[in-house]
C-alpha cells in the first residue's frame, strides 16, 4: 500500500490543524495504530507552528510562496514520512550541523524540534536549494491496527 498527499497552506495558524486532521484521517482510514498516528499528528503539529512562525522572513520572490508552506506526507509500505518546506530564511549552518537539542527551561519557544525528534524514528532538518527557505522531514515506521483495511503488502 501507498499513500501520498500534498498541500499548499497559507501561512496561517489555522493551517496547522488542517494538516493534522487530514493527516489523522489518513491514517485512520488506512489502519495505522492511533498512538503512532499520534505521534505523527504532533510532530506535524510541531513542524507546521515553525513554518507559521518563520516561514515567510526571506520574502516571497513575487510568486507569493512567502505567506505560504508545503506539506507533503508519504504512507508506503511499513513507513510514514512527513515533510513540511517554507519560503523563510531557512536554517543557519549552525542550526543544520548541531545535534538538535532541547530548550533552556526558562524559555518559551525552541522546543519544537526537539519534540518531533523525540516522536519520529529520524529527522532531517536543512534548507531548500536555490532560493531557499526551511525543510523539515521526519520518518516513523508504522504500526498496524489489527484487521486494518489497507495492511502494507
Amino acid at each position: 500500500m501507498s499513500i501520498w498527499w500534498s498541500l499548499h497552506l497559507r501561512r496561517d495558524a489555522a493551517s496547522v490543524p488542517l494538516a493534522r486532521r487530514l493527516l489523522l484521517g489518513t491514517m485512520e482510514t488506512a489502519g495505522v495504530d492511533p498512538d503512532i498516528s499520534y505521534d505523527l499528528s504532533v510532530a506535524l503539529s510541531e513542524a507546521c507552528a515553525n513554518a507559521v512562525e518563520h516561514g515567510g522572513d526571506g520574502g516571497d520572490g513575487g510568486d507569493g510562496d512567502g505567506e505560504a508552506f508545503r506539506v507533503t506526507a508519504y504512507l508506503d509500505g511499513e513507513k510514514c514520512r512527513i515533510e513540511v518546506a517554507d519560503a523563510g530564511a531557512g536554517f543557519s549552518p549552525a542550526v543544520r550541523t548541531a545535534p538538535i537539542r532541547p530548550a533552556h527551561a526558562e524559555s518559551e519557544h525552541g522546543r519544537g524540534l526537539c519534540l518531533i525528534q523525540e516522536l519520529a524514528d529520524h529527522v532531517h532538518i536543512g534548507n531548500k536549494p536555490g532560493r531557499g527557505g526551511a525543510v523539515v522531514s521526519f520518518d516513523k515506521i508504522l504500526k498496524w491496527r489489527h484487521g486494518a483495511p489497507l495492511v502494507a503488502v
